[in-house]
């Protein structure tokens, strides 16, 4: 992949982060759990878009540590969740 499509991919990412920022202080409610899982799918996507189908670059393999400890920090935030709705 050119260098190019990196920094559109890094350029979408960012676009889709700040309309969510947008949206966030338009609805009054800055949550950073909310954004966090906004900023997961966001990525998710991304490296799906990007990933070549035969080949795996060295870039993608840094990136699939960062949605693995992003899918576990995920995990936490929804078993917290779990456990407020049991407790209450």
């Amino acid at each position: 992949m050119t260098e190019q499509k990196k920094q559109l991919a890094i350029a979408v990412l960012v676009t889709w982060l700040l309309l969510v920022i947008f949206f966030m202080i338009l609805a009054r409610n800055l949550n950073l759990e909310i954004f966090f899982v906004l900023w997961l799918i966001g990525l998710l996507v991304i490296v799906e878009l990007i990933s070549p189908a035969f080949v795996r670059p060295s870039y993608l393999r840094y990136l699939r540590y960062i949605i693995a400890a992003g899918v576990i920090v995920f995990g936490v935030i929804v078993a917290q969740k779990v456990m407020e709705i049991l407790a209450a």
